[in-house]
């Protein structure tokens, strides 16, 4: 699966390798990276899961933050890891080529909000969001779009929601949540209108 953001953009294209020195001397990772800043691991696990198990798989890599450091089990059973709590981490230097936060973290940290809204107006950062309540300023430009979940993505997401004590019973084909309607196209992205 090779994810829009990968097609839309051709930063490190003609890199072989997932990691290169820099002029400077310092080593760099070549790989899309996917900054994700939740509330808490079980939000995470059940909102988008399946998405950020499908990503890691396609070579992303995912970071996750949250308010306070958890247990990371969940996430690394879908491929992501725990940076750290999102109150420790600067937002310069987060999102280069993906940014996903939820709704509850958007109201109550001005610095995330911040970057977020950045992000969304430079356009240059594939942003995803989830969750209820998002202002009216966030919501201009944003669509709805639904995930489809591969097979494995919806069998390492039912692992990742009982690691976290969640019912797992039953992991839905779908996810549900809003991206800036540039970031996609309806031919050719995993991404489909839910409108």
């Amino acid at each position: 699966m090779v994810s829009q953001a990968l097609r839309r953009r051709g930063r490190g294209a003609d890199h072989a390798g997932p990691m290169r020195n820099s002029r400077d001397g310092n080593t760099i990772s070549l790989k899309y990276r996917l900054d994700v800043i939740g509330c808490r691991v079980t939000d995470v696990v059940r909102s988008i899961g399946g998405w950020l198990y499908d990503r890691a798989m396609a070579g992303w890599e995912v970071n996750v933050m949250l308010p306070r450091i958890s247990d990371a089990r969940p996430l690394q059973i879908l491929g992501a890891r725990m940076l750290g709590a999102h109150g420790d981490v600067s937002t310069t230097g987060l999102a280069n080529h993906g940014l996903a936060v939820s709704a509850d973290v958007f109201a109550q940290n001005a610095a995330i909000r911040k970057t977020v809204l950045e992000a969304l107006d430079s356009g240059l950062t594939e942003v995803t969001l989830w969750g209820d309540s998002w202002p009216v300023r966030v919501q201009r430009g944003l669509g709805a779009v639904d995930y489809r979940l591969s097979g494995a993505a919806r069998a390492f997401k039912h692992q990742a929601l009982a690691a976290a004590q969640l019912p797992h019973e039953s992991v839905g084909l779908l996810e549900t949540f809003f991206t800036d309607r540039r970031s996609f196209s309806p031919l050719g992205s995993e991404l489909i209108s839910a409108g």
